[in-house]
């Protein structure tokens, strides 16, 4: 078995990706541009973590690429699991599910702190309006 370490390092960001088994490089370099294009861009908190991509020895399993990714975007832990048949299908498949387990993390926030306007009988607007 073959372990292949990759960093990427930028500022605020510290995302190793790793490959077991028979990955090769152009492999690891598409999974690598794509996991930095959703944690490389800015106004993200600090982001750190591995990206794990394996391809099995068997050559009858149905999607025999599969990835694993515990990332850290702040104080919040992502985990994303994928499976394909390709390296550029696992990579693509993994670069939507981070996508939007970030966008979740960065727009919690604002989801959770916004409140509807109470109703006239609980001391809202009496004409109706909300402000």
């Amino acid at each position: 078995m073959t372990v292949r370490d990759t960093d990427i390092q930028q500022t605020p960001t510290t995302v190793r990706v790793r490959g077991t088994g028979d990955v090769d490089e152009r492999a690891l370099a598409y999974v690598r541009t794509k996991v930095d294009a959703v944690l490389g861009r800015s106004g993200l908190p600090p982001v750190s973590g591995e990206v794990r991509i394996e391809k099995a020895a068997a050559h009858h399993a149905g999607h025999p690429w599969t990835a694993g990714a515990e990332i850290r975007v702040g104080r919040d832990l992502l985990v994303v699991h994928a499976e394909e048949a390709t390296a550029h299908e696992l990579a693509d498949r993994l670069h939507d599910r981070l996508r939007g387990q970030v966008e979740r993390v960065v727009h919690r926030g604002d989801a959770a702190r916004k409140s509807a306007t109470p109703p006239p009988w609980r001391g809202g607007p009496a004409d109706g309006r909300q402000e």
